[in-house]
């Protein structure tokens, strides 16, 4: 693409991409036939989590979220 300037990640800007970090969550319950895993923070906050990624998972597991997608599972 011409015409578009470069952007490096860097702390000038503020992309969505780059200002999220992963999360670790505690999958609660798994719900196999969507390929989603209700998941807890640490805090007790609790989300629904795309698992295709990193199935199969179970409750109990830990897991590196970022966006609404479990990315690992930690061990």
């Amino acid at each position: 693409m011409t015409g578009l300037p470069a952007i490096a990640c860097d702390h000038e800007h503020n992309c969505i991409t780059c200002g999220d970090e992963a999360v670790p969550m505690r999958v609660v319950r798994v719900d196999a036939d969507r390929g989603l895993a209700l998941c807890e923070t640490e805090a007790g906050e609790r989300s629904s989590v795309e698992i295709g990624l990193v199935d199969p998972v179970a409750a109990d597991d830990q897991l590196l979220v970022h966006a609404g997608t479990a990315l690992q599972v930690l061990a």
